[in-house]
C-alpha cells in the first residue's frame, strides 16, 4: 500500500469528522446523492393496525368480517427521503453530510431530480422548503452524534431534526403560499398531507436510518483499517 492511498484511509475517521475530502469519500459522496434521488422517487405501501374515532361503534360486530378488518387497517403512501437524509448524516457525518445535500440541491437547480421536477422556479415550489430545511436538520443531528449516545437521546435528537424540517418546511410553504395569495382551504390542506401523520413515519423510520447509518460507518471503518 502505497502512502498516498495510506493517507486517504487514514482521512475517514470513525471517531471524528472526516478534514477533507478523498477518493473514498468522494465515492460515499456520489453514493449517497444517488440514494437521496432514490428515496425522493420511492413511495412505500405501510399497512398496519390502528384505531379510528368510531373505534366503539363497531363493538359487538363480527371481528372476521372483511369490512371491518380494513377499516382498523390503516394503508400509508410512504416515501423515505427525511430518514435517507439521516442515515447519510450518520454515515458521513455532518461537514459531508452537508456537502452531499448541497450537491443534492445544486442538482436538483438543473435536473428534475426533486419530487415534482427541478430547475430554478422550483424556489417557489411549496415542498422547497423540506429540502432547505435538511441543512440545518443534519448540522444539529451531525453534531450530537459526534457525542456518545444511547436510544433516548437518538429518539430524542430525531423528534428533534424530524421536526425543525416540518416547522421550517411549513413555514416556507406559508411564505410561498402568502406570495400566491393561496386560500386557507389549499394551505390548511397541504399541511396536513405533508406534516400530519408522516411526521410519524418520518421518526419511526429515521431512527432506524440513523442506526442504519452508524452500524455502515463501523462496516467501512473495519474494512478499511
Amino acid at each position: 500500500m502505497t502512502k498516498r492511498i495510506e493517507r486517504q484511509l487514514n482521512s475517514f475517521k470513525y471517531n471524528g469528522e472526516p478534514v477533507r475530502i478523498t477518493l473514498g469519500t468522494l465515492i460515499l459522496m456520489c453514493l449517497c446523492v444517488l440514494l437521496l434521488i432514490a428515496a425522493t422517487f420511492t413511495q412505500v405501501t405501510l399497512q398496519h393496525p390502528y384505531l379510528p374515532l368510531d373505534t366503539f361503534s363497531f363493538l359487538g360486530q363480527n371481528p372476521d368480517n372483511s369490512q371491518i378488518v380494513s377499516h382498523f387497517t390503516k394503508t400509508y403512501k410512504y416515501i423515505p427521503q427525511i430518514p435517507m437524509v439521516f442515515f447519510i448524516v450518520a454515515l458521513l457525518g455532518r461537514k459531508f453530510g452537508i456537502l452531499t445535500v448541497l450537491v443534492y440541491i445544486i442538482l436538483g437547480m438543473f435536473f428534475p431530480i426533486f419530487a415534482l421536477g427541478g430547475g430554478i422556479t422550483y424556489l417557489f415550489e411549496y415542498g422547497f422548503g423540506y429540502i432547505l430545511a435538511f441543512i440545518p436538520a443534519i448540522f444539529f443531528t451531525g453534531t450530537l452524534l459526534k457525542i456518545k449516545t444511547d436510544f433516548l437521546r437518538i429518539l430524542l435528537m430525531t423528534v428533534l431534526g424530524v421536526l425543525s424540517i416540518h416547522i421550517l418546511g411549513i413555514l416556507y410553504m406559508l411564505f410561498i403560499a402568502t406570495l400566491r395569495h393561496a386560500s386557507a382551504d389549499l394551505i390548511f390542506g397541504w399541511i396536513f398531507s405533508q406534516s400530519g401523520i408522516q411526521v410519524f413515519y418520518d421518526i419511526f423510520f429515521t431512527v432506524l436510518g440513523i442506526y442504519l447509518g452508524r452500524w455502515t460507518r463501523r462496516l467501512l471503518w473495519i474494512v478499511i483499517c
